[in-house]
């Protein structure tokens, strides 16, 4: 089926799958390789179609989408896409988030190995023996998802002379702080745990002195084993006094920096400043491959058949995720004396 001849309508939101998806298999981007539409997707050849120009100065109006019955259908996807991008611009949540399971239910339980760093070594098997069991099972433990969004309040008669590069800019923003509201939940379960009967917060360790130096960091590195210290997520006043260590001025770690704008630890770990921990002497440090699962039902939801309908006085923008730990051991804290997490077994390293 030729991309320009596709019938849209309202029914391909709501399927269980993307409305992108939808029009993918309708529609496949492989059949384009060496064709001047090559690098477009299924979405992006629909907006070629009607001439919707997204951004860019001569970006179209709002109206554009409101031609025809069949245009108007992409609109709520454009609402979608652009707040998407807006939360993949301002979120970390892929540098500290191992894994993302799609459910359709408010409710998740959590599979567990019962393996530790205490009791994780493979010990040498005689004949007859038997190996020692790692049980993988499901948690009795349930995640609650929560959902989190922003009502839009408007009209057609606002929006329709709108450039489409301008009401792009608005979403983002609210992608943007959706994003914000996310990374402070991932963080909360990586200090407090995922649940109360759990007890699975983060490890808790303190520093002997005052300040941190970089002694206190590499013996902070040390305490991850067999884990590795991949990422660490630092206070904006801690994220400063790392950079004022001499030895944060490695030429490799600068060059990454000024060329990615990504911090970057002399030891590998990547550094992320964020205002989501509160504590302001406070360092979390964790193993990103295996520390925070995040459970989410579907993708960004919009009222897609009130977008549709060009009946835009309120338009709801939701997300509906969760967070678990997954092993336990990769996340730490790191702080001076005089703070407390309220981690499990608190020690004291550096001085």
């Amino acid at each position: 089926m030729s991309f320009d001849n596709i019938r849209l309508e309202k029914g391909m939101y709501g399927t269980g799958r993307s409305f992108t998806q939808t029009l993918e298999a309708l529609d496949p981007t492989e059949n384009y390789k060496g064709t001047e539409l090559e690098g477009l997707d299924a979405y992006e050849r629909q907006l070629k179609r009607f001439n919707i120009r997204p951004s860019g100065a001569d970006s179209s109006v709002v109206a554009k989408f409101f031609q025809t019955s069949d245009a108007a259908v992409l609109f709520p996807e454009f609402v979608s896409r652009a707040v998407r991008y807006g939360m993949d611009e301002a979120s970390f949540l892929p540098d500290i988030v191992a894994a993302t399971t799609n459910i359709d239910s408010m409710d998740y339980r959590v599979m567990d190995l019962n393996m530790t760093t205490d009791n994780a070594r493979m010990n040498v098997i005689s004949e007859g023996e038997t190996l020692a069991d790692a049980d993988f099972t499901v948690s009795d433990r349930t995640i609650r998802l929560k959902k989190r969004g922003r009502m839009l309040t408007t009209s057609y008669d606002v929006l329709r002379f709108q450039r489409l590069d301008i009401v792009s800019i608005a979403l983002k923003r609210i992608g943007s702080y959706l994003a914000q509201s996310l990374m402070e939940d991932a963080v909360d379960v990586l200090l407090n745990g995922d649940s109360a009967e759990a007890n699975n917060g983060a490890e808790s360790i303190t520093l002997s002195g005052d300040s941190y130096t970089y002694a206190d960091l590499i013996d902070f590195w040390g305490e991850f084993s067999p884990y590795e210290l991949n990422t660490i997520l630092a206070s904006p006043g801690v994220t400063a006094t790392l950079l004022k260590m001499p030895e944060f001025r490695d030429a490799a770690a600068g060059l990454n920096f000024h060329g990615t704008g990504k911090l970057i630890t002399p030891f590998g770990a990547n550094l992320i400043k964020t205002k989501c921990i509160s504590q302001p002497d406070l360092m979390v440090g964790l193993d990103k491959n295996c520390a925070l699962e995040m459970v989410k039902v579907g993708d960004i939801e919009t009222d897609y058949g009130k977008l549709v309908d060009r009946q835009l006085e309120q338009i709801a923008i939701t997300a509906i995720t969760g967070f678990a730990r997954i092993l336990p051991g990769c996340v730490k804290t790191l702080s001076d004396v005089g703070f407390n997490s309220g981690g499990s077994g608190a020690e004291e390293i550096g001085g």
